[in-house]
């Protein structure tokens, strides 16, 4: 049973408000220096606080770029599975992943770029990731798919860790990478600023990869 805010106590509820305010100036400081800058003291000057006070909220610069990971995850999570609707559909998931990514390039970076360097995901925040990719697998599997097997489809067969042992046969575990590699790959050098100055449109771009993957 979830806890809803009436039934907390005031000092629950501040706590809660506290811990938010954190997170909303870590992702301030992250938007400015990146993950791997982030600092407590720093959010803790911010917020008028000391830094031993602020500890008291988060035991440390881990536990609270979980918290984010963890936010960022499950919103796109979220995304997808509203984007999935009734009928999973790769081009949808493309497009909303492709939204959800402009919205807050930082967001997108904070999981998907540069890992952040001595930090490790508990399990349960992969688990979410692991979530994202079912769905897309779920919409891989009920697209119609061809063409004769290729030495990647032999060892996606074996080799699916990657997918949380979901049960897609090896061409929809290949379509699904295959997804998830190019356009993201699309997506990390446009949120980057790679593309600026090259002349081209890169919503236009993602749209030719996309029409692609569909097309094989």
């Amino acid at each position: 049973m979830v806890e809803t805010d009436s039934a907390k106590s005031p000092r629950e509820r501040y706590r809660a408000q506290v811990r938010a305010e954190i997170k909303r100036r870590a992702r301030e400081q992250i938007a400015v220096a990146g993950a791997s800058a982030l600092s407590l003291n720093a959010i803790a000057k911010k917020m008028g606080m000391s830094g031993p006070a602020l500890y008291r909220y988060f035991a440390g610069r881990d536990e609270l770029i979980t918290e984010l990971v963890r936010d960022a995850y499950r919103s796109l999570a979220d995304t997808f599975r509203a984007a999935a609707g009734p009928g999973p559909d790769p081009a949808a998931l493309a497009h909303a992943l492709r939204g959800w990514a402009l919205e807050d390039p930082q967001r997108y970076f904070l999981v998907y770029g540069t890992p952040v360097p001595g930090y490790h995901a508990p399990d349960d925040v992969t688990a979410i990731a692991s979530e994202i990719m079912a769905v897309l697998l779920d919409a891989c599997v009920a697209a119609p798919s061809s063409g004769p097997a290729t030495p990647l489809d032999e060892h996606l067969a074996s080799h699916r860790a990657w997918a949380a042992g979901h049960p897609a046969p090896p061409a929809a575990l290949r379509r699904a990478l295959a997804f998830w590699t190019r356009l993201h790959g699309v997506l990390s050098l446009e949120l980057a600023g790679h593309f600026a100055g090259m002349g081209f449109d890169p919503a236009l771009l993602f749209a030719a990869e996309l029409e692609d993957l569909l097309q094989r």
